[in-house]
């Protein structure tokens, strides 16, 4: 009986795709809601519409768990945003997002990734540090913060 209930009430493991244009919506209301200044659907859509923009999405179910897109060019990439849905957060989303586009990343010819994030992102900056990325820089006053105040980004570079 207490299997029965924990097959039931158990969360299946996402389904990880690559993102499309009929995805927009639901990436801009997930980074909407995740980041202080979100992109517009119009935005979304313009960058998954982008010859040069991989990007791949985490389904839980039928609704959007996650999201990673990035700009490639030559051998060089630059991871643009990654977004967990709050409900999803601590169950390996953004890590299996981040391994799966890494890979891909690299199948299309890509030979350094680089991304910024805030400087007080932890949970980021743990997952970029347990993924070999490494900081390279730091961008003071880059992200607006709360009450008119300002936090620098890091960025970091991953060879791969």
């Amino acid at each position: 009986m207490i299997g029965f209930f924990g097959t039931l009430f158990a969360r299946a493991e996402p389904k990880l795709s690559e993102a499309t244009v009929r995805d927009a919506p639901a990436i801009a209301a997930l980074h909407a809601a995740s980041f202080r200044r979100g992109w517009s659907e119009q935005e979304v859509e313009t960058m998954l519409a982008d010859r040069h923009v991989v990007a791949h999405r985490a389904l839980c179910g039928a609704r959007l768990g996650g999201f990673i897109m990035a700009r490639l060019v030559i051998d060089e990439a630059e991871i643009l945003s990654v977004a967990v849905a709050r409900a999803q957060q601590g169950r390996g989303i953004g890590r299996q997002l981040l391994t799966l586009h890494l890979r891909r990343l690299a199948g299309l010819g890509a030979r350094t990734v680089f991304l910024e994030v805030d400087e007080h992102n932890s949970a980021a900056i743990r997952l970029y540090d347990r993924a070999g990325f490494r900081e390279v820089s730091r961008r003071a006053n880059y992200y607006a913060g709360e009450g008119g105040h300002s936090t620098a980004a890091l960025v970091l570079r991953r060879d791969l």
